[in-house]
């Protein structure tokens, strides 16, 4: 994680607690940040440390936060140079818990959980897994991805806990058309968009359901992972979640045609064979079928990826797209030739039904998450037109 962060130009300087040092040295953590490592208020002292390191911070990231940790931080201890950073510290505070399950879902560390975020310290759902010895559950740490994106989204937009109370619904990734049981049709997605949404979602305290076709991404810590393969599964899915979501986002590339019928065996090459005809029947529009439901109070935005043809531009099109699909947000997404699919940028357009269009330079895919949850989010306060203006 330090590595990662200083990878990308960010100077880091680790401040750990004396029982850190138990398992990684600070020669370890200098050689990583490049920068001096000190555990004690009293070492540095004309630098002032204890109370520069957090006036000049632009984000402090607490990974792990152990349930001592938490304690001290929400009675605003400073016993060490840790607890006197966050004491001092101005900019965004991210915390990432790791403890075992019964420390917890302990009462004592749930309040001090509940008084840090009233104080608008982010602190993240821990992940659910392997912990120490043969124990599982809810309490490991989240993975390095995961934090990484967590610093990312904070740096480049503000975040706060705007989606806290709220169910979202996201959908990611790729769906697989299977021709036979070893080849398929698909598309280039990695999922890595709809991971953005589902991470900054969970970051600003929504509880999530992310359904994802086939990928190769860990699952995001905090968040409720439904895994398909098809098109038809991934609508099955949705509906079976989508009730209790007053969210939803579409930003899987479902495949638009399956095979009429998959065989049972591998489809060989017959002999001197050079050309075969496919029959394809189109899948479910699962993004039209939810905006079409306008009884209910929801907002629904989807995604557009686009590559422009012969007389209408991307824009163009999207609008297009808008209009059909009679969503309230479509972000319209310009792909091929190294865009989008599969790498870590993007850039898009958000438009909206109410005929507002939200311009998101290149960016972290967390970026135009944020973006696209601040839409979302006023549209769910009230202040935009949302779900509100459905007609029957």
């Amino acid at each position: 994680m330090v590595r990662g962060l200083a990878e990308v130009g960010h100077e880091v300087r680790v401040v750990p607690t004396r029982a850190a040092l138990e398992f990684v040295g600070a020669a370890t953590w200098e050689a990583l940040s490049g920068a001096p490592v000190r555990t004690e208020v009293f070492a540095d002292v004309p630098s002032v440390p204890h109370v520069r390191l957090g006036q000049q911070a632009d984000l402090v990231l607490v990974a792990p936060a152990t349930a001592d940790l938490l304690a001290r931080a929400a009675h605003g201890l400073a016993d060490d140079l840790l607890t006197s950073t966050l004491l001092t510290a101005r900019c965004p505070v991210v915390m990432a818990p790791a403890m075992h399950t019964e420390m917890w879902e302990h009462a004592a560390t749930e309040a001090n959980v509940t008084t840090l975020r009233d104080r608008g310290v982010l602190v993240l759902e821990p992940a659910v897994g392997r912990l120490t010895g043969a124990d599982s559950g809810p309490g490991r740490m989240p993975e390095p991805d995961d934090l990484l994106a967590a610093a990312r989204a904070v740096l480049e937009h503000p975040t706060t806990r705007d989606l806290a109370g709220r169910h979202v619904l996201v959908t990611a990734g790729a769906t697989q058309e299977p021709l036979d049981p070893v080849r398929y049709l698909s598309n280039h997605s990695s999922g890595r968009q709809g991971w953005a949404l589902a991470r900054v979602a969970a970051l600003r305290g929504a509880a999530v359901t992310l359904v994802t076709g086939p990928t190769t991404l860990a699952d995001p810590a905090g968040v409720d992972v439904v895994r398909v393969g098809t098109a038809v599964q991934m609508q099955q899915a949705v509906l079976a979640h989508v009730e209790q979501a007053e969210a939803v986002v579409m930003a899987a590339a479902v495949v638009d045609h399956r095979p009429a019928e998959a065989s049972a065996h591998k489809i060989k090459k017959g002999d001197g064979e050079t050309e075969r005809t496919l029959r394809l029947v189109a899948n479910p529009d699962i993004l039209a079928g939810l905006a079409a439901d306008h009884g209910r109070d929801r907002v629904v935005g989807g995604f557009a990826a686009q590559t422009g043809e012969p007389g209408a531009d991307v824009l163009e099109l999207g609008a297009r797209k808008l209009e059909a699909k009679g969503c309230d947000l479509l972000v319209v997404n310009e792909v091929g030739a190294g865009r989008a699919f599969g790498t870590p940028d993007n850039a898009a357009v958000v438009l909206g039904r109410d005929g507002s269009r939200t311009d998101v330079p290149t960016g972290s895919k967390e970026r135009l998450a944020g973006v696209l949850w601040d839409l979302v989010a006023d549209r769910l306060a009230g202040t935009l037109p949302g779900p509100s203006t459905h007609k029957e």
